[in-house]
């Protein structure tokens, strides 16, 4: 008697699930899951905020009446027409100034601590520790500084140098070098610590090679470290420039805008809360918005983002 084989019956698909369908299939919405928190806080926190804005820049509003009553374009007429709102954009030329002492200060340091110094680790810590500072403290420890014999007067009058005693915040011909002084002060950490670690990204064997054909510390800066921390020092231009235009707890804290110190982010902020001009400012801090966007993209066309080779 012959015995057949009967083919088992494949089983079934489960509830739910195509059959031959991969199971990954299932799961390729996950990575959507994982960016859903940062999704909905950036759009939140940023876009949401900066939609309302520049709603409000097109209505007259005193931020507590719910009625709003539209404007138009008056606000911006306003903020380029009106001296008081265009002539606050002057005082960042000094801390656009101060911006470049700072990036030259800080590469100064990167490459030397870069190479092996002796407590350079000590020095690292001295250079970064400012930045890690809160804002508001250093403008109030630079108030104590800079005040009517406070300790840079009484330290001039110890090295016999109290004549050059001058009123560092009260006189408008030198208040903003004082101000721009302790923002080069504070953060001349952050360029430094981003110089630092693009030259320690680059190989080793590069600086031994140099060193073997005979190149001396200039030309290692000048050929190997100055091309392959382009990118950075471009960072670094960016930032300089957003940060000379939207000045505000250093001067806020320390003169309050008084005295010839009063940037266009103050100027906004009084606007606003001071003398209840809700769309006025929205206007002001828009059009600082597309100015920092569109100096940047100049920024980028004159330095462009190139690919760094130095094999």
């Amino acid at each position: 008697m012959t015995s057949q084989v009967i083919p088992r019956a494949r089983s079934a698909a489960p509830a739910g699930r195509v059959a031959g369908t991969p199971r990954r299939r299932r799961f390729r919405h996950s990575p959507w899951l994982y960016l859903a928190p940062a999704l909905i806080l950036l759009i939140t926190f940023t876009y949401v905020p900066v939609g309302n804005m520049l709603f409000y820049s097109f209505h007259k509003w005193d931020g507590l009446n719910p009625a709003m009553d539209p404007v138009g374009l008056d606000n911006y007429v306003r903020v380029f027409t009106d001296e008081r709102y265009w002539r606050v954009f002057l005082i960042s030329l000094y801390y656009f100034a101060a911006s470049f002492v700072q990036i030259a200060i800080a590469l100064y340091f990167a490459v030397v601590l870069s190479f092996d110094v002796r407590f350079r680790n000590l020095f690292k810590g001295i250079l970064f520790f400012p930045y890690l500072l809160n804002g508001v403290a250093v403008g109030f420890v630079f108030l104590y500084l800079f005040q009517p014999d406070g300790t840079l007067d009484t330290v001039l009058r110890l090295i016999g140098l109290g004549e050059h005693t001058q009123l560092w915040l009260g006189d408008p011909d030198i208040a903003n070098f004082s101000l721009a002084g302790t923002s080069v002060w504070r953060f001349t950490g952050l360029n430094f610590v981003l110089f630092l670690g693009a030259i320690q990204s680059i190989p080793g064997e590069i600086y031994e090679a140099a060193e073997v054909d005979g190149a001396n510390r200039w030309h290692q800066f000048r050929h190997i470290i100055a091309p392959g921390i382009r990118r950075i020092i471009s960072l670094s231009f960016i930032l300089a420039i957003s940060g000379s235009l939207s000045v505000f707890e250093i001067p806020f804290i320390m003169t309050g805008g008084a005295n010839g110190t009063r940037t266009f982010v103050i100027q906004a902020y009084d606007t606003a809360f001071q003398f209840r001009q809700i769309g006025l400012a929205s206007a002001m801090a828009v059009v600082l918005l597309v100015i920092v966007l569109v100096l940047t993209w100049i920024q980028r066309r004159l330095l462009p983002d190139d690919e760094v080779t130095l094999s």
